[in-house]
Parts: structure tokens; C-alpha cells; sequence
């Protein structure tokens, strides 16, 4: 697959990818625990077809010493036992707040629980990484952007 348009290579797609960056280092300043955010990301780009988020994501959750098992079983993660309530809450609300459009958004039920394991600055934090991620995903998305050449730390 090639990528429809190079957009860091572009006058529009620095600049824009700047600020989408800089959003997403006030939620990595949060205190919203660094493993629940690399889960959103890898969650929701699988769920919104993302190769080059997916590919991103997975390898620095991998170099931050996330197990294998659980990075292969997030896909999964209702059938497994490897993710605290915690995780499966913010993963449950991931999936949600990706398929707006297939129900009537985030459920109350879905969001009370992920409000018994995070408080209000981490669940905002939650909040925000999923519709941060959901905006990278839609980005590369639309431009065809591949993954797998991804190196870790690579946009550090």
C-alpha cells in the first residue's frame, strides 16, 4: 500500500501534526498511567483500521516493557485475564468512544464504571487520548499512510 499524500512532506501537515503532538504531550503530563494510554492507542487503532498507529503504538508500548501476551491479546481483551478493571474499563470506553455512530455514543453504564477507576483529571486524560488517537487514526487513514517501517522513538 502506498500513502495517498506525503503530508509531512507538505507545508500544512508539520504544522498540523505539531499541535496534535503537543496535545498529546499534555495527556502523557497527566496522570493518567502511561500503559492505559499506549491500550487506548493500540485499541482504538485496531478498531478504526490504522496500520501506521497500530504499528507506532505496539512498538513503543513494547519498548516501554509491555508484555507480548498482553499486546497480542488486546484485541481480545473481554476473553482474557491479563488487563486489571481498570484497563478493561478504559478499553471498554475506547471502543465506545470509536464507534459513535453504531449506538447512541458512550453509555452511562460504560462511563460510570471507568469513573470507579480513574478520577476526574484521569478520566478527562482518558478522554482526551481517545479522541486524540481517533484523530491520528482518521489522518492516516484517509492518506493511506502503511505501517511497519516504524522505529521506536522515531518522532521523539
Amino acid at each position: 500500500m502506498e500513502p495517498r499524500i506525503d503530508y509531512l512532506g507538505t507545508d500544512l501537515g508539520p504544522k498540523f501534526a505539531k499541535y496534535l503532538v503537543s496535545a498529546g504531550r499534555v495527556v502523557a503530563d497527566s496522570p493518567l498511567p502511561a500503559t492505559t494510554r499506549e491500550l487506548v492507542n493500540i485499541r482504538a487503532s485496531q478498531l478504526n483500521g490504522c496500520g501506521g498507529c497500530l504499528d507506532m503504538h505496539t512498538k513503543e508500548a513494547a519498548r516501554a516493557g509491555e508484555s507480548q501476551v498482553r499486546l497480542n491479546l488486546v484485541a481480545a481483551w473481554r476473553e482474557t485475564t491479563v488487563f486489571t478493571e481498570a484497563e478493561r474499563a478504559a478499553l471498554e470506553i475506547t471502543e465506545q468512544g470509536c464507534r459513535l455512530a453504531d449506538s447512541s455514543g458512550v453509555s452511562d453504564e460504560v462511563w460510570a464504571n471507568a469513573a470507579k477507576h480513574f478520577d476526574d483529571e484521569q478520566l478527562l486524560a482518558l478522554v482526551a487520548q481517545i479522541a486524540l488517537i481517533n484523530a491520528f487514526n482518521r489522518l492516516n487513514v484517509l492518506v493511506r499512510q502503511p505501517g511497519g517501517d516504524y522505529r521506536p522513538g522515531q518522532f521523539a
